[in-house]
């Protein structure tokens, strides 16, 4: 059985692609959009992501609490933010393992913005069983790909959300 490493989702959102950018390259506010993200530290708070900016997320799933180190690595706005998922710790990311990569894209559409967002499993090393077992039991689904897509949708449902209400 081969696993999925990739999935994605996108909305429309009543706002202009630079605000939505703004709001999802602050990585700090992710937390108010997240079910899993319970926000981040940056070394310098306010300044604009860039290419190389590490921070620190803090994530939770149900009793389970984790940090992870990202760097960005797509900073262009108003159209692409991306970054990885590089160390991983209970209280602090200390273990480095390639995990993920996260992926938003910003579309000028009719209507507004349209956001994708795009999770790439980079556990690309692991053989798909135990990687298929492991995701069984830290996510009680069939993968990590499906647990994902569910987080992806409520994400943007909540990120549209606040952004139409905002403006």
């Amino acid at each position: 059985m081969t696993r999925t490493i990739e999935v994605s989702d996108s909305i429309v959102v009543g706002t202009d692609p630079g605000t939505a950018y703004d709001a999802v390259s602050d990585v700090t506010q992710m937390g108010r959009w997240s079910p899993e993200n319970t926000g981040a530290a940056v070394a310098e708070p306010g300044r604009p992501a860039y290419p190389g900016m590490t921070f620190v997320g803090a994530n939770r799933r149900g009793a389970m609490r984790w940090r992870t180190e990202c760097t960005v690595t797509v900073a262009e706005r108003p159209g692409r933010f991306a970054f990885q998922v590089r160390r991983w710790g209970l209280w602090k990311p200390l273990l480095p393992v390639a995990v993920a990569t996260w992926e938003y894209r910003f579309d000028a559409v009719a209507g507004g913005t349209r956001i994708t967002e795009i999770w790439y499993d980079d556990r690309t090393h692991w053989p798909d069983t135990p990687a298929l077992w492991f995701d069984r039991v830290a996510t009680g689904k069939r993968g990590f790909a499906e647990f994902q897509k569910g987080n992806i949708r409520r994400t943007l449902e909540r990120l549209k959300s606040e952004l139409e209400a905002a403006g």
